[in-house]
C-alpha cells in the first residue's frame, strides 16, 4: 500500500548522516576505555553521535511508515515494531530496533542515568546494530525503486 511516494533523497541523506556519525563512533570505539574516559569530550561526542544516529534511524522509519501506510504521530518503539510487521526490516531485527528505541528514549529522558562506561560498551558491542539498519533500508529502497519504476 502506497499512500504517497517516498522521498528517497531524504532517506538517503539521513542514511549518509548515520554513516558519517558511525564513522566518528568507530574512531572512538578504537581507543582504550581508559583513554576514552580520560577526556570528557569523548563520552559527550559519542553520546551525541549515538543519539543523533538513533534519531535519524527512527526519522527514516517514521517517513516510510507515514508515506507507505498512512501512520501519523508514531512513537519510536511503535516505529520499530511496525517496520518489522510491515516487512520493511526483518521481524527479528525489529526486536533490536525496539531496544534501540528504548535506549534513545533513555538517553533523552533519563540522561542522568546514562553512564560513560555504558556508552563505551555500546561503542564496543553494538555499532553493528546501526550498520544492520543501513543495510536493511538500502535493500528496502532498492526494492521500492524496482516496484515504483513502472
Amino acid at each position: 500500500m502506497v499512500i504517497s511516494r517516498l522521498h528517497i533523497d531524504r532517506i538517503e541523506k539521513n542514511l549518509s548522516l548515520i554513516q558519517e556519525f558511525l564513522s566518528e563512533l568507530k574512531k572512538l570505539s578504537e581507543i582504550s576505555e581508559e583513554e576514552f574516559l580520560s577526556d570528557k569530550r569523548n563520552p559527550a561526542a559519542a553520546e551525541s553521535y549515538l543519539r543523533r544516529s538513533l534519531e535519524a534511524v527512527f526519522d527514516i522509519g517514521r517517513h516510510i511508515l507515514s508515506k507507505s501506510y498512512g501512520f501519523k504521530e508514531i512513537e519510536y518503539k511503535k516505529i520499530a515494531l511496525e517496520l518489522g510487521e510491515r516487512g520493511i526490516v526483518a521481524k527479528e531485527y525489529a526486536r533490536t530496533l525496539l531496544k534501540m528505541a528504548g535506549y534513545r528514549n533513555r538517553m533523552v529522558h533519563l540522561y542522568h542515568e546514562v553512564t560513560t562506561h555504558e556508552i563505551y560498551g555500546i561503542l564496543k558491542k553494538h555499532l553493528s546494530d546501526i550498520e544492520h539498519f543501513i543495510s536493511e533500508i538500502v535493500s528496502f529502497i532498492e526494492s521500492y525503486k524496482r516496484e515504483t519504476s513502472d
